[in-house]
């Protein structure tokens, strides 16, 4: 038992043997220094055995990542760019440095000692998601076969197609043609199941496709706002789970997996936030994966002191945050969990989730940043 107000850097103290997925949680996603500290422990764990991340990014886009940190062509500045979702790349310099490093780390390696990235997001923003004709295409071309999958991407990309039931492709019979075709390419994919890589890629846009149909089709739905967005967010973390799963499952053999994302996608309790002026709930992927996992899966949640970036100042020393303030210079690891009434010095634009018991429930232990920095290390 660590004792209490204990507080590490060492990652070792805050995992077990048993753990397969380390998940490590960010409040907001507007400060940096969670960034920084996640490319500092990953290396901790590389020499523990961890051979893979997985990061809240697009699942697709982050298949050229991992070409490059396997030693692929390109250029660092294009990967970063393109291989990252939700403006996760060219603006956030630590993405690029444990990007930088990877390659560099796998470089003078046998292929069983690589690192490997993964991204574990859906497609989407839970307000805007893409038209799926890429994704079913890379199938179609993987298979051979000569369909028209022609669409008119405009029209299923703009925002007011997941905002307006009326003005959505979703339940279209565009999008029923699509479902049938993509349907009958999964089934003939499983038919033709392979082990090489290419086939993996197939299934992988294949089924990123499917879901985005599926995504569509619930924004046909004529729901109130709330209900609405209140499915899509459960959709999102529904495909996010998946994922991890699959990616687990493709890295078994090579040893446990390190997770970073928001907060709310990883703690095992239900998750809530205010938007567009509706309070939205659902399950976190963390909630979904944790009873398939058990004791394999481990969270450490994030939180913050203070930012003067963009505004959050010192907490009150009786809330959870402030308790934590006063025990170290920088950041560290803690499994005490302090209680206290939840911080209201945060506005809706910080993003930022403060401490209160449920979160604190749904995680193992807290890493906690006393003062947050924008970009730097």
């Amino acid at each position: 038992m660590l004792r209490l107000n204990h507080m590490s850097q060492d990652i070792r103290e805050f995992i077990s043997p048993f753990t397969e997925l380390l998940a490590f949680g960010e409040p907001t996603h507007l400060e940096h220094a969670h960034t920084w500290i996640r490319n500092e422990l990953f290396e901790q764990l590389a020499g523990l055995g961890y051979r893979s991340i997985a990061l809240e990014t697009c699942r697709i886009r982050g298949l050229l990542v991992n070409d490059y940190v396997h030693g692929g062509p390109g250029d660092l500045d294009v990967v970063v760019k393109e291989g990252f979702s939700h403006s996760f790349g060219e603006h956030w310099p630590a993405n690029r440095e444990l990007v930088q490093w990877m390659r560099e780390y796998n470089a003078d390696r046998a292929p069983r000692n690589r690192l490997s990235f993964h991204g574990f997001d859906f497609q989407t923003e839970t307000t805007s998601a893409p038209s799926p004709r890429p994704y079913l295409e890379h199938a179609r071309d993987h298979l051979g076969e000569d369909v028209d999958l022609t669409i008119d991407d405009e029209t299923w990309s703009r925002d007011e197609a997941v905002l307006h039931a009326e003005q959505s492709p979703g339940r279209s019979e565009e999008a029923v043609r699509l479902r049938e075709i993509g349907t009958g390419m999964l089934r003939r994919l499983y038919e033709r199941r392979g082990t090489d890589e290419a086939w993996a890629r197939a299934e992988t846009h294949l089924q990123a496709g499917l879901s985005l149909l599926q995504y569509h089709r619930e924004c046909a739905e004529p729901n109130p706002l709330g209900v609405r967005l209140n499915r899509l967010c459960q959709m999102r973390d529904g495909v996010m789970a998946r994922n991890l799963l699959e990616i687990r499952r493709a890295e078994t053999a090579n040893g446990p997996t390190f997770v970073f994302a928001h907060n709310a996608h990883l703690q095992r309790t239900n998750s809530s936030m205010e938007m567009g002026g509706e309070r939205v709930e659902w399950f976190s992927a963390g909630a979904l994966v944790a009873p398939i996992l058990g004791d394999r899966y481990t969270v450490i949640g994030g939180t913050l002191g203070r930012n003067d970036s963009f505004g959050l100042g010192e907490p009150d020393r009786a809330t959870p945050e402030g308790q934590l303030q006063s025990r170290f210079t920088t950041w560290g690891i803690t499994k005490d969990k302090p209680r206290g009434p939840s911080r209201t010095d945060t506005r809706l634009e910080m993003g930022y989730f403060p401490l209160d018991q449920h979160l604190m429930d749904g995680v193992d232990a807290l890493l906690h940043v006393r003062a947050g920095r924008p970009v730097t290390r």
